[in-house]
């Protein structure tokens, strides 16, 4: 068994926070869209929850958290709101929006680790749950708004990575009997500051090499 890492308390708090950042950002893609407001709460909804949801359902969590607790199903309510009736304001500060949901990237790569570790898959396969805890909502975002997943895309700053890594140094820390507070916020932080550098200096993954594909590339 993994120790204690957070009071459940302050692990729903911090939960509540990324799944409100991670709202904001499917509202406002559906705004763009120009959707309605039941799809502005569809989209809010999905990219909030839909990477937790699927971890549950694959290690057997169920009913998932976000059907269990209302506070999960009513905070992308209340970021559909705040986005219908603000949505020029929420635009203008975009980028610390950009900041939050980096942070909530951190934050659940590790809890999505640790949750499936402790539902007894293996170190992989628990970091890999991890990954999809963190960008499942926004590939169900993307899909859902008929755009190419973020993902996939080699113009967009990376995102998966910095997810990657820190559930393998959450992986890491159980491997070695050493996964305790400290070193689970050294694995959010890392996530968080990688893809900070991303956002800043524009880092992206390589495409394939002797590329010749015609492809007109996307802005």
């Amino acid at each position: 068994m993994l120790p204690d890492l957070f009071t459940p308390s302050t692990l729903r708090a911090l939960e509540l926070a990324g799944i409100f950042v991670f709202a904001i950002s499917g509202a406002l893609l559906a705004v763009r869209k120009n959707f309605d407001v039941f799809g502005i709460a569809v989209l809010a909804e999905a990219t909030a929850l839909g990477g937790g949801i699927f971890r549950d359902l694959i290690i057997g969590a169920v009913p998932p958290a976000a059907f269990t607790d209302l506070g999960y199903f009513l905070t992308p309510l209340v970021a559909t709101v705040l986005v219908f009736f603000l949505h020029p304001q929420v635009e203008r500060i975009q980028r610390g929006v950009y900041v939050f949901d980096a942070a909530g990237l951190g934050l659940f790569c590790v809890t999505g680790t640790t949750k499936a570790y402790e539902y007894g898959l293996g170190l992989t396969s628990s970091a890999t749950l991890g990954l999809a805890t963190a960008v499942g909502g926004g590939v169900i975002r993307d899909v859902l708004a008929n755009e190419i997943p973020s993902l996939l895309r080699w113009d967009r700053d990376l995102y998966a990575v910095p997810a990657i890594i820190g559930a393998t140094i959450v992986a890491l820390a159980i491997r070695l009997d050493a996964l305790n507070t400290a070193t689970s916020m050294l694995a959010a932080a890392t996530a968080f500051g990688v893809r900070l550098l991303a956002i800043r200096y524009h880092l992206r993954a390589p495409r394939a090499w002797n590329r010749r594909s015609e492809t007109a590339e996307e802005e």
